[in-house]
This record gives structure tokens, C-alpha cells and sequence, in this order.
């Protein structure tokens, strides 16, 4: 189960075939204010629509991905009278696709809704798999459901309307799919020094191909989807804490900084060999800036983690590596090492 990915002016097709078959009653775009400028007028350009059409827009940051901001959604979608037969097309990154997703499933016990990523990390993650959801307060994703779009669109070109930050942040989802997956891959994304538009795009398909792999097999993460949060247990609570701070970091610089962490924790369980874990340290410090994280920050950064989906009976459950491209999950880790393990962050 997975839904249909499609490239270019073959997913501009397949939008509008979809459009011609079903014939939605209304089809509203969810843009933020950069994507509203920089994509949206290229995609509504090239689709054929006969329908109503109508825009919101939604403002982008992590910390507008919120329950807040879904009310909003769904009171203009009730105020513009949207029916159960109506199409919502996201068009934004993770935080716009993952949101948009979930006000769509919940909206009328759900509509139908399509993805076109404009970022790096949403083509080949956030937008990818049927995760849909939003934070609860600094606690990352943790209202949400599982549901399909219709299709996704991917438009490499969207990727050069952003930053290197913004690159940079989703390389770090590709940088995981090597380390989890296929050892041939992560020696080639290794040759990479400055992720940019070009380079990173030619990895695009390959990364789609790995999650789909994986979430085909797992969809509702009940065993082997777990591997894709690999960096994620940590990275997501030194994310959360930083967003409590109101001083948010890119969701790639998080990642980036929990799989150096949990290569070491993965090396200490005798799971990866010191040499792959100085390997995968090494590169990943080359790319990503270092995190303004203190010691004294560790205990609160530890309390986010006590509340990550993956726990069970109250034990803190990690994806580790057993080698580069194996990832093995469910490995409880004692709070002891996880704080050994942000410590080595600190030393370098």
C-alpha cells in the first residue's frame, strides 16, 4: 500500500486525468506565502481544471504546525461550503504536506487530497508514506493519522526556490535512507560536500524507491517502517526542545545531529563497528553545523524523548545500526547512554 508517485509533466497528467475522472465539486490549493509566489502559479498553470478553485493560505514554520492552524483550515473550508467530493491539492514542504494531509482526512471524516513537495525533505520524505499529523505544543507530530493522497507530484525543479539551509536540511533524510538501506548508496551521497539543487535531485528517485520499499511492507509502522526514523528518537527531541526555546532549527540539522548520536549509541550496544561509526560521524559533521546544545539542556531534551511514538512500557525504543545499510529497531536504550551519547556531541 503506497501511493502513486509521479515525475514532471507525467504527474501533471495523471492531476489532470484525475481531475477529467472524478470531477471534484470544488478544488482548493493549500499554499503557504512562498510557495504561493514561487510554485503555486506554475502548477495552476498547467492543470486543466473546470471546477471552482479556490487558494489558502497558511503561514510556513514549524510553529505554525499546529491544531490552531487546522481549526482555521477547516473553518474555511466550512465557511467555502467544501463538500466530501471536493480535492485539496497541498503544494509546500513537510510541514505544509503532513498538515494538509491530516486537516484533509479529518475534514468530513475525509476528502481526497493530493501532494506536490516543494522541498527536498518533502520529495523524498514528508510527503512520501501517509503520514499525516502536527505538533502538540513542542512535541513533534504528535496528533496525527495514517492516509493516502491520491498521487504525488514531484517537480525537481521546485528545489532550486530554496535555500541551502533548506537543502541541506533534507539531505539529511537521504543521508538516513543510505545508512538504513543500501550500503552502494551511502558511498555515493558521500561523495557529495555541498548538497545543492542539481546533485541532490539525481538522488531523489533512488530515496523514493527505499521508502516505498519500506512503507509498502509496514504502512502503519507496526515493525519494519520503524527504520525510517532512524536519527529521528533524538533528533526530534533536541527539535522539540528548541522549538519550546522559540528558537527552531531546520528539521534536517536535528536529524543530522541525533544519527551521529545514534551511531555511537548503535557502536556502544556492539551493533556497529567503531570504524563505521568514526565513518558516518565524520561525514555528517563535514555537512551540518554544529548545535548550540549545553549539558544542562540534556535532561529536558531526555523528557521529550521519554514521550517519542516508537517507546514501549516506558522504556525509550531506538532505531540502531547494525551496519551501514542495516538498521535493526525496538532496542531499548538506558537514559545513561542516550546522555553519554549527546556528551560525544559536545567534545568535537
Amino acid at each position: 500500500m503506497i501511493n502513486p508517485i509521479y515525475y514532471q509533466e507525467s504527474g501533471i497528467e495523471k492531476i489532470n486525468q484525475y481531475i477529467k475522472n472524478h470531477q471534484p465539486t470544488k478544488v482548493i490549493f493549500l499554499v503557504d506565502e512562498n510557495t504561493r509566489e514561487l510554485c503555486f502559479p506554475k502548477v495552476v498553470s498547467e492543470l486543466e481544471i473546470e471546477s471552482e478553485t479556490k487558494v489558502l493560505e497558511i503561514a510556513s514554520g514549524e510553529e505554525n504546525k499546529n491544531l490552531y492552524t487546522c481549526i482555521s483550515l477547516w473553518e474555511a473550508l466550512t465557511e467555502l461550503k467544501i463538500d466530501r467530493k471536493s480535492l485539496l491539492i497541498n503544494i509546500g514542504g513537510g510541514v505544509l504536506t503532513d498538515m494538509g494531509g491530516f486537516v484533509a482526512n479529518c475534514y468530513k471524516r475525509g476528502i481526497a487530497f493530493i501532494n506536490i513537495p516543494t522541498t527536498l525533505l518533502a520529495m523524498v520524505d514528508a510527503s512520501i508514506g501517509g503520514k499525516t499529523g502536527v505538533d502538540l505544543g513542542s512535541f513533534k507530530n504528535q496528533i496525527g493519522n495514517f492516509a493516502l493522497p491520491q498521487m504525488v507530484l514531484i517537480e525537481p525543479d521546485f528545489i532550486q526556490t530554496q535555500s541551502f539551509e533548506q537543502i541541506r536540511s533534507g539531505f539529511a533524510e537521504i543521508i538516513k535512507h543510505g545508512l538504513i538501506a543500501d550500503s552502494n548508496y551511502w558511498q555515493k551521497i558521500k561523495q557529495i560536500q555541498n548538497p545543492d539543487a542539481e546533485n541532490t535531485g539525481n538522488l531523489i528517485e533512488t530515496s523514493i524507491k527505499i521508502k516505498k520499499s519500506v512503507v509498502s511492507l509496514d504502512f502503519t509502522e507496526s515493525g519494519l517502517r520503524k527504520i525510517l526514523n532512524f536519527g529521528h528518537t533524538i533528533g526530534h527531541a533536541v527539535e522539540s526542545f528548541f522549538l519550546e526555546n522559540q528558537t527552531p532549527i531546520l528539521h534536517g540539522e536535528g536529524v543530522a545531529f541525533g544519527m551521529i548520536a545514534e551511531s555511537y549509541i548503535s557502536m556502544k550496544k556492539n551493533l556497529l563497528s567503531p570504524f563505521e561509526n568514526e565513518e558516518i560521524r565524520n561525514y555528517i559533521a563535514s555537512i551540518y553545523p554544529k548545535l548550540p546544545v549545553k549539558q544542562e539542556n540534556f535532561d529536558k531534551i531526555l523528557a521529550f524523548m521519554q514521550n517519542d511514538k516508537k517507546n514501549t512500557r516506558n522504556e525509550i525504543r531506538f532505531v540502531l545500526l547494525e551496519k551501514i545499510g542495516k538498521a535493526v529497531y525496538d532496542i531499548s536504550v538506558e537514559n545513561e547512554l542516550i546522555i553519554e551519547a549527546m556528551t560525544q556531541m559536545l567534545k568535537d
